[in-house]
């Protein structure tokens, strides 16, 4: 039998896979300072602040919700150019670099013709 998965996540904070019920995107002036998600497990009365993205906890859980890694990269630009625009310092031959990344990591190559 199969021991039950622990996800990490963020300061220190672990928990069992099988007993996290909800998770909640932290926004607005709550995130900041590696607050990214709440997350609600069985038993704990009052959610755990993760400083990991609910995509990526649902990732270690084994839950497939798209490609998380490339997700979190999108994110992690955005967040990276609001702060960036929020202090007047705005690279973006950095920010242009990265998002090529990004669309190279989401084409597909195109698929050949069908003939028949």
């Amino acid at each position: 039998m199969n021991a039950p998965r622990m996800v990490f996540l963020g300061f220190g904070k672990y928990a069992r896979a099988d007993k996290i019920y909800a998770l909640e995107p932290i926004t607005g002036d709550e995130r900041g300072g590696g607050r990214r998600t709440r997350v609600w497990v069985e038993g704990v009365p009052e959610p755990l602040v993760a400083s990991r993205t609910e995509r990526t906890i649902l990732h270690d859980m084994g839950h497939e919700a798209g490609d998380s890694a490339l997700l979190d990269g999108a994110l992690d630009l955005a967040e990276r150019l609001a702060a960036a625009a929020e202090e007047g310092r705005v690279d973006l031959g950095d920010l242009g670099r990265r998002a090529r990344r990004l669309l190279a990591a989401t084409s597909r190559p195109a698929e050949a013709e069908r003939l028949f």
